[in-house]
């Protein structure tokens, strides 16, 4: 395995590969994002599974990059013999899912090696490998593999291998194709071709973004890394392609996050709508409401690609995980907390896509008064936090916030939209929780809001407050929490979650810093008019990013490396809102589109108290 900052992304909208410096793909899910992964080294060694192509010299490239605003994928060595390139792709799924490598030679003349190491339900199923004209087939249970090439393969110790010599000018090509085991094989795809249609598909995409400005470049690769993560069929948009890779390395806190979590519905709209996606935002907001529809009660904070509330949660100990860092495990039992902030995130986001312009119908007014309801009677209740805590339950400033959010959006959506509600009650419940918040949730002495009610600990949500429009950004006390967390809640300058050891999470060890909280202290600084210190954070944050423009989710000051699940939709979110909020030189609350300029909102309470 390789560092988690060597992999780049390869995807067709229903699941994706990771490939590594080294020519690799180390991680690749059939057919969808959660199916179990055919290549999983990237938890284990080769054995569990990869696809190597690379100069037979082995190494790690010389470079490689991105075509353009594509997610084709450029990998060169040069060697002594010669300068070869390796283009990965994924064409946009058809009727089988296609893994496309064309091996292209430069200059001179270079041996390449080519090894499969086919190993399904992550890497404990080998399969049954038999020569077809052309290729291989690969047959294990209900999964079904085809590689086509027209270089010679080999079976050696149940991995399929190839030798073969390119010279300049030389395009020799590898399709692997998915497809279920008891289905006709599907039909052979021309990689040129293929080739073509894809990086048609993505320039077309790409075009269609309004990103512009100093920082474009990295918004649009933002961008098409959330395209990448997008469940096509269904609109939902996973939070990263992994499962256990881990924030602390050795450590325990291993999860799999390819699923939906409702908390990254807000800023899913407002990046999607700010450049310009409306279908895309669209298609999220529907599979939102179609994911929290039923009982309020069971709202959960995160739901499968097509809205499966079951994510049962069991380890897998057949593999050693990344680095050593065990247990691996399948499924979130965090979907089953208690976490009163998603309401309001909900809410909020449904809020953002009425301001958008995203048209709405009755039934979605319906679902969201039956959400509100659920809250007036549950938002006293202690919970278990955003950050999914494994410990004991506690009343948590973010989540009493985002119920004040909730009752917020729905009063102003009463307001100005005219839709029906008690809006008398509603605006008493804003207020109450407010001033609660406020009296148990700040610390007067040392001018900071506290991660929880009778705690004296800070977390990097509360970084929060002045987006969500709880309090602005010139109120003291904002002010006074943004210093309390840049001075206490940091390392080298990048943020923290909480810390982990008084915060009792539930779990052994440390973890790094927070990419999206990091994020968060750029929004904080730039709303509170410290405009120059935001600037210099996100271009510190910006260089992070790995050498073809990705994030996972933490990142380790000390060893200088990313850790956690890659690429992560919630430390990408961030470049896109963060650029180009500013890029207009104007803070952008939750409830705003980011293209908009703010609207004053004059005699709502709770603004400035």
């Amino acid at each position: 395995m390789s560092p988690i900052e060597d992999y780049a992304l390869l995807g067709d909208l229903h699941t994706g590969a990771l490939v590594g410096k080294d020519g690799s793909i180390d991680w690749l899910c059939l057919p969808n994002f959660d199916s179990p992964a055919c290549f999983a080294a990237l938890l284990d060694s080769p054995r569990a599974g990869r696809w190597l192509i690379a100069p037979a010299s082995g190494g790690t490239c010389t470079k490689r990059r991105y075509r353009g605003d594509t997610l084709v994928l450029e990998t060169e060595w040069r060697t002594k013999g010669g300068h070869v390139r390796v283009i990965d792709f994924m064409p946009p799924r058809g009727s089988a899912s296609d893994v496309m490598r064309i091996v292209e030679g430069i200059s001179g003349t270079v041996t390449m090696h080519s090894e499969l190491v086919l190993r399904f339900d992550y890497g404990r199923v080998v399969p049954w490998v038999r020569h077809v004209p052309g290729g291989i087939e690969a047959i294990a249970g209900p999964d079904a593999v085809w590689l086509r090439t027209p270089v010679p393969l080999q079976g050696r110790e149940k991995t399929t291998v190839a030798d073969f010599t390119v010279r300049a000018g030389d395009r020799v090509p590898f399709a692997m194709t998915w497809s279920p085991s008891y289905h006709r094989a599907p039909p052979r795809l021309d990689a040129e071709d293929a080739l073509l249609d894809t990086v048609a598909f993505w320039e077309a995409w790409s075009a269609r973004s309004h990103a512009t400005g100093r920082w474009r470049k990295a918004i649009q690769r933002s961008l098409i890394t959330l395209k990448a993560l997008t469940f096509a069929p269904t609109g939902g948009i996973v939070a990263a392609v992994t499962t256990s890779l881990p924030e602390q390395i050795g450590g325990p806190r291993n999860w799999d996050y390819r699923y939906c979590w409702l908390r990254d519905s807000t800023y899913t709209l407002q990046a999607l709508l700010a450049a310009g996606y409306v279908e895309e935002a669209k298609a999220w907001r529907e599979w939102l409401l179609r994911a929290v529809a039923g009982d309020p009660s069971q709202l959960q904070i995160m739901y499968g690609l097509d809205g499966t509330r079951r994510l049962t949660e069991f380890e897998l100990p057949w593999l050693s995980g990344y680095e050593g860092s065990s247990p691996v495990r399948v499924g979130n039992a965090a979907a089953e907390q208690l976490q009163l902030d998603v309401w309001g995130e909900v809410l909020d986001g449904l809020y953002l896509a009425r301001q958008g312009g995203l048209n709405h119908d009755g039934d979605a007014w319906q679902l969201q008064v039956a959400l509100l309801d659920f809250l007036e009677g549950a938002w006293q209740q202690p919970d278990n936090g955003l950050w999914e805590m494994r410990g004991p339950r506690r009343h948590f400033v973010h989540s009493k916030v985002m119920a004040w959010v909730a009752f917020d959006r729905m009063v102003r959506s009463v307001r100005e939209y005219g839709l029906p509600g008690d809006v008398d009650l509603w605006e008493a419940r804003r207020d109450a929780i407010h001033a609660d918040v406020c009296a148990r949730g700040f610390d007067a002495e040392r001018n900071t809001f506290v991660q929880a009610y009778d705690s004296k600990e800070l977390d990097a949500s509360l970084l929060l407050i002045p987006r969500v429009g709880f309090l602005p950004g010139s109120d003291p006390r904002v002010a006074g929490t943004v210093e309390a967390i840049s001075r206490e809640l940091t390392q080298d300058g990048f943020v923290l979650r909480y810390r982990t050891g008084p915060a009792d999470d539930g779990l052994p060890g440390a973890e790094g810093v927070f990419l999206a909280c990091s994020f968060w202290l750029v929004d904080a600084l730039h709303a509170i008019g410290r405009d120059s210190e935001a600037v210099a954070l996100f271009e510190r944050l910006l260089d992070l990013r790995n050498d073809v423009g990705l994030f996972s989710e933490e990142w380790d000051p000390k060893a200088q490396r990313q850790l956690g699940n890659t690429p992560q939709a919630f430390s990408h979110f961030p470049v896109i809102v963060s650029g180009l909020q500013l890029g207009t030189r104007r803070h952008h609350r939750s409830d705003q589109p980011v293209s908009a300029p703010p609207s004053p909102q004059p005699g709502s309470p709770g603004r400035t108290g």
